[in-house]
Order: structure tokens, then C-alpha cells, then sequence
């Protein structure tokens, strides 16, 4: 197998090969244009019909209702911290709640305390982020008269994951599914608004996807500056600015394979299953040898973080994964150790291969 497609980068992520090689082409030269989509301009009667397929397929997987729009943005996840709260902090209301769970769920919080105050309903520290808060007693600590409850369904650097279903009921529900957007079904009406940053599932990094509905968007901070307001971006189809014009491109190949060759979001969760299963497997059946940094109950089927007994061996064991061409195993610089991500255009395959090179590298340092 190529270096592509033992790519477990926790990101930019791996790319269907089948996307990869009509990209490459594009760069070159579109078949229905006859120039590279690098020259594409966005107010081409091509680009309009890019949009408006990335936008249909994102419905058409998601089962998005026509009560919510699908904004195209830059700035990734990092932007949307401090943009939401721009937006949506309402001073009719109590000020917005967070779950903090991770590295990336502080961060957010770090973005919205920038523009003002928020409280802070459960934080996982004192767990060292290895578990999740009871859902019972989020739902005892939610406001519901606070301007939104925000929260990251996938906690890609700790491997830890809420699952499929929204957190709790509120009257404003937010999510950053950046690690974790079309890997599954998921119910869109249960949130107000959600948004991932693509180089995970959705395609390279340059664009956000933001999906809000249509009622938030209304009520919306209308003093925000316009590049900065999700309903000025709404309103103009996402052409606010020049648009990341590849990235969308990139974005709507890889739900046209999502949609045509994978056959939809429930058998992309059967696939994701079947990776995870294998690569945890191998890691419990070397519980001596293996520790994962997750409770088993939380455990992520997009980002498994482990680490092994010593430190000396964690080196030994990416340089061997390299000469067997995996590629993109080292843990995140926050908490050390090693990471296989999984998201989408992993196979199962390259699953089972690297579960059959952890094996062998534990038995071979006894």
C-alpha cells in the first residue's frame, strides 16, 4: 500500500485516492473548462454550479432541512470560536455556557472569552480529558435562557467522542464536528448550529463548513462587521469574499464519493466501526505494552491516542512505522505519545495492516 493510504495523520487527513487523481488532473485542467481550478474564478457559472452541488450533497448525506443554511467559510475551526460568539451573544440573555473535554474545547472557550464572558458547565481536567461528563448532570447545569451551550462532539487529540447523538436539549445548541462531520449519521435538526473545518472528512484545509439555521441567523448580532457575520455570508451564497474556490471543489468530489461510491453516511459508520474495532483490539490485546489514553466508554472512532510503556520505545516504534510506510502516527505536541486517525478515506485494509504492525512490533520488544 502507498504512503496515501497509510496516511493516519491526525490532519490535513488522508483523501480518497479516487479524489486525489481527479484533483490532480484539475490542476491541470478542468475537462469542462479547459483551465486549472486553481484558475477558476468564483463568479464563473462553474464555480456557481460547485457550490450549489457541495451544498446538495451536504443536505443530501446529512438530511439537512431546508430550515438551515450552509455557509462556506475560511479561518478554519479557530475562527468560528471567536465568530460565534460575535454573533450569538445575546444581552437579553445569560452568557453562554461550554463543555470544556479536550485540548480543542478550551480553545474555544479561550476564543469566545475574547469577545466576553462565558461559564464553564463541566470541565474534564482533573480526569487528565481520559472521560466525558455524565449527560444527566449536563443536563441539570444547562441554562436554558443562556445565549447557546457550545460543545466538541470529537476530541481529536485526546481520542475521546460523545458519539452520535447531540448532548443535551437547549434551546441553542452549537457543536465543532471538525473531526467528526459525515463520518456517521447525525440528527441536523437537534443543533442550531454546527461547523467543521474540512481537513478531516470533508476535504483539504481552507474551507469551514457552517450549518445554522435559518431562525439563529435572524436574531444574529446585526453590528458584527460583514466578513465577520454568518448572515451577511448567508446572504451571499458564501461569495461575501473570494471563496476557497479548490478547497470546495475538493470538498465536493469527496461527497460525490461519499454519496456514489461509499452509498451514504450509514455505511461510512459501518466501515469506521470496523477500523476502530481493529485497532483497538490490538491495542487491549497489549494492554502491557499499549496504553490508551481514552476510558474505553469514550473512545473515538475517528482519533485513537495511546502510548507505550517508555518513551524510548515510542520513538523506536515511529521510526519502524516509517520504514513499513505509515505515515502520520505521532500524538499531538499537547500530551505526547502516538495517534492513528481514521477518518474516512482510510480503509479497512490499512487498518488491519497497521493493527498486524502493532502486534508484530510488541512481540519483537518483549
Amino acid at each position: 500500500m502507498t504512503k496515501n493510504e497509510l496516511n493516519f495523520s491526525g490532519g490535513p487527513g488522508a483523501l480518497p485516492l479516487c479524489v486525489l487523481e481527479k484533483t490532480q488532473r484539475a490542476i491541470t485542467f478542468l475537462e469542462e473548462t479547459g483551465i486549472s481550478v486553481l484558475g477558476m474564478s468564483h463568479r464563473s457559472d462553474w464555480y456557481e454550479d460547485i457550490n450549489r452541488q457541495a451544498q446538495k450533497n451536504l443536505r443530501d448525506l446529512l438530511s439537512i432541512s431546508s430550515d438551515y443554511e450552509i455557509i462556506f467559510l475560511q479561518g478554519g475551526g479557530s475562527l468560528q470560536f471567536s465568530m460565534i460568539p460575535m454573533n450569538f451573544l445575546d444581552s437579553k440573555k445569560s452568557m453562554p455556557q461550554y463543555i470544556v473535554s479536550g485540548y480543542w474545547s478550551q480553545k474555544s472557550v479561550l476564543g469566545a472569552e475574547s469577545i466576553g464572558q462565558v461559564q464553564v458547565i463541566w470541565d474534564g481536567k482533573s480526569t487528565g480529558y481520559k472521560k466525558l461528563p455524565d449527560l444527566a448532570e449536563i443536563e441539570s447545569k444547562i441554562a436554558h435562557n443562556s445565549s447557546y451551550l457550545h460543545y466538541v462532539s470529537n476530541e481529536t487529540v485526546e481520542g475521546l467522542s460523545f458519539g452520535h447523538q447531540a448532548i443535551a436539549r437547549s434551546q441553542r445548541l452549537i457543536c465543532d464536528m471538525s473531526s467528526d462531520l459525515l463520518s456517521k449519521p447525525i440528527q441536523v435538526n437537534d443543533f442550531s448550529l454546527i461547523y467543521a473545518h474540512a481537513q478531516k472528512n470533508l476535504g483539504p484545509s481552507g474551507v469551514t463548513v457552517v450549518i445554522v439555521k435559518k431562525d439563529l441567523l435572524e436574531v444574529s448580532n446585526q453590528s458584527v462587521p460583514p466578513i465577520l457575520s454568518y448572515r451577511e455570508h448567508s446572504k451571499a451564497n458564501s461569495i461575501l469574499n473570494t471563496p476557497p474556490v479548490f478547497s470546495i471543489y475538493v470538498l465536493k468530489l469527496v461527497t460525490d464519493w461519499l454519496i456514489n461510491q461509499v452509498g451514504g453516511l450509514e455505511e461510512m459508520s459501518i466501515l469506521n466501526k470496523l477500523k476502530s474495532k481493529c485497532i483497538y483490539e490490538a491495542l487491549d490485546d497489549g494492554s502491557d505494552f499499549y496504553r490508551i489514553h481514552a476510558d474505553k466508554p469514550f473512545r473515538s472512532d475517528m482519533n485513537i491516542a495511546f502510548s507505550l510503556r517508555a518513551k524510548s520505545l515510542e520513538d523506536k516504534f515511529l521510526e519502524s512505522a516509517k520504514k513499513n510506510n505509515f505515515t502520520g502516527l505521532e500524538g499531538h505536541r499537547s500530551i505526547g505519545g502516538l495517534r492513528a486517525s481514521l477518518y474516512n478515506a482510510i480503509s479497512v485494509q490499512a487498518c488491519e495492516r497497521l493493527a498486524s504492525f502493532m502486534d508484530d512490533f510488541r512481540r519483537s520488544h518483549p
